[in-house]
């Protein structure tokens, strides 16, 4: 049950659970922001930009603008986030041109179109650029919340790292950009950016506070802001959110613009505040362990102390993905989550009805006790009240002293059948128990008849029933023969005490093939099928047996069943309702010499 619910708990999470990992994601970030100085600054085009500089149609005079300005500032390097692919104003497109030639370390944005193909700046403007970055954000964000930054994107084998990539590298000396499979090297800082995942992803950590933004307008109508741009690195965009094309969501709830983005995902790379995705491994290794805690816990111990502890396990799992995130690994909470939950509750079921099944075990092993108890008192009954009366006329009377042989005679027989019977009774129930082997010894089946026939004539007599012994094989059982002399004189007895009086009993055995089949066949009133059905079951008493009065226990053929099937063979019932009933004893008969019996006298 622990490796269903730690396959289940893997599959479900990896399939179906990114949505409840990322809103736990966004949940840890707001738990724990991160703070500090900003290295970039944010140069806008607000509304009021756009209102006192004459709106959208004067955008590249407003982009000029801002880039002769900033450049007054001295920044390490400058991102523009506007795409210009499109010729404008002669007039403005010069101007334009002139202030990115005058701009310092300069990255242009450039962008896949609906064809697969790059869309870049106009050539005009790119000889002026230090180099291209592309502007996607993450892919189809489920939720439109901004997570992660493709470092790169591919397109008709060209490469493009992204704006804000390439705004570090710049900013860092301009060195090339060093990769391998795990990450790649931007001025000496390793970025967590697995090549074997599509687009090299990595997760932005987003500044708590936001990043410093001065309106184009602002650095128009004040001087000194530009004063604040030195040795920043700038990105340059729309942040009017009504006019800006790529806005989203941060996980701390905020709607960004594109520019904005880009922004953070500097700071990430500049504050090196990475977080780094745990790796499948150990994702799996730590399932593997909550799992097998819960199975130890519940294996263990039981009642308060187990779940007590497995409540602990699902604190622990609930609060392990906040312990990752605090140390920059995001671990998915969905797998823990369901990790834990599905082995605790797995175990602790499993425990319960574990526990239900001793339970019913043990009340079975009572069950059983108080029917051998049953039982023992029943069978014991006759030989005990024998020996007591005996004793009694010895003890009481003066006897002659042949009546006092008799009688000690009779204590004496009395007391070795009793010893027998114990010895039979814990035979058997050692025998149901799986306890016992039974004797692998050949004896004669035509004696074990011939003494059980003798044994059940006093009875049969005081009901004037008449006992015939019809064709007896001469063919040997390989066994335990007073266990088979047992169910051999049960079956007699039951035939005798459930029949009428001046009625007939028959007994008799023959080969049929392998087996030798003894029979015993009585004038009774019968039975139908549904008692035919249940005539093997414990406590089960027939019709036959509470109109004959006869007390009885209903186990004795449960018994005669259970050596029979013990000795390799089977019981077969026929019966007709008021004709009588034939139980047939069917085990495998043997054609060996059957070795002499010695005499009871001498043994």
């Amino acid at each position: 049950m622990i490796a269903i619910a730690l396959v289940t708990a893997v599959t479900a999470s990896w399939a179906f659970a990114a949505r409840l990992d990322n809103y736990a994601y966004d949940f840890l970030f707001n738990r724990y922001p991160v703070t500090g100085a900003a290295h970039s600054v944010i140069v806008g085009i607000d509304q009021e930009t756009l209102r006192t500089m004459g709106g959208q149609r004067q955008m590249r005079s407003i982009l000029a603008t801002a880039l002769e300005r900033v450049s007054m500032g001295e920044p390490r390097a400058v991102g523009i986030d506007l795409i210009l692919a499109d010729a404008g104003d002669p007039v403005e497109d010069a101007r334009l041109e002139r202030a990115m030639k005058g701009t310092h370390n300069l990255v242009l944005s450039s962008e896949l179109d609906l064809r697969g193909g790059w869309e870049d700046p106009l050539p005009r403007f790119r000889s002026t650029a230090a180099a291209l970055g592309h502007i996607h954000a993450e892919d189809l964000p489920l939720d439109g919340v901004s997570r992660m930054l493709p470092i790169e994107k591919k397109a008709q084998r060209q490469r493009r790292w992204a704006l804000s990539v390439e705004v570090f590298r710049l900013a860092r000396g301009g060195q090339p950009i060093l990769e391998s499979p795990d990450d790649i090297e931007v001025g000496g800082v390793r970025i967590p950016a697995p090549g074997a995942s599509p687009d090299r992803p990595m997760r932005i950590r987003f500044l708590r506070s936001p990043i410093p933004t001065i309106p184009v307008a602002k650095l128009m109508s004040d001087p000194s802001a530009v004063l604040g741009l030195k040795d920043k690195a700038v990105f340059i965009g729309v942040t009017e959110l009504t006019a800006a094309r790529d806005r989203l969501t941060s996980p701390y709830g905020e709607a960004v613009p594109g520019v904005e983005i880009h922004a953070h995902a500097f700071e990430t790379m500049a504050q090196q505040n990475f977080l780094t995705p745990v790796s499948n491994g150990v994702a799996l290794a730590t399932c593997i362990l909550i799992a097998l805690a819960a199975g130890f816990t519940f294996a263990l111990r039981s009642g308060w102390a187990a779940y007590a502890i497995g409540v602990v396990l699902l604190l622990a799992a609930h609060s392990l993905p906040a312990l990752f995130f605090k140390n920059g690994i995001v671990f998915p909470y969905s797998l823990t989550l369901s990790a834990a939950w599905l082995s605790v509750v797995s175990a602790a079921t499993f425990q319960y009805f574990a526990t239900r099944r001793e339970l019913r075990q043990s009340e079975s092993d009572r069950a059983r006790y108080q029917q051998a108890i049953h039982f023992v008192t029943h069978e014991m009954r006759t030989p005990l009240t024998a020996i007591q009366g005996s004793s009694e006329m010895m003890g009481r009377y003066n006897l002659t002293e042949d009546k006092r042989k008799q009688m000690a005679q009779m204590i004496h027989s009395e007391s070795k059948r009793l010893a027998r019977m114990i010895q039979t009774f814990l035979d058997v129930e050692r025998l149901s128990d799986g306890q016992m082997d039974i004797k692998r010894e050949l004896f004669a089946s035509r004696e074990v008849i011939e003494s059980c026939v003798e044994r059940v004539q006093p009875l049969a007599e005081r009901k004037q029933i008449q006992v015939f012994v019809d064709t007896l094989s001469d063919d040997g059982i390989v066994g335990d023969r007073e266990l088979m002399e047992y169910a051999v004189y049960n079956l007699l007895t039951n035939a005798v005490k459930y029949s009428p009086g001046e009625t007939e009993v028959h007994i008799g055995s023959g080969r049929d093939g392998e087996h030798l089949r003894v029979s015993v066949r009585d004038q009774g009133i019968g039975m139908d099928a549904r008692e035919l059905r249940n005539i093997f079951k414990k406590f089960y008493r027939t019709k036959r047996a509470e109109a004959s009065g006869e007390a009885g226990t209903g186990i004795g053929l449960s018994i005669v069943e259970q050596i029979v099937i013990h000795h390799g063979g089977r019981m077969e019932v026929s019966s007709t309702p008021g004709k009588g009933s034939t139980f047939t004893i069917v085990v495998p008969g043997s054609t060996m010499a059957v070795p002499a019996r010695v005499p009871a006298s001498t043994r």
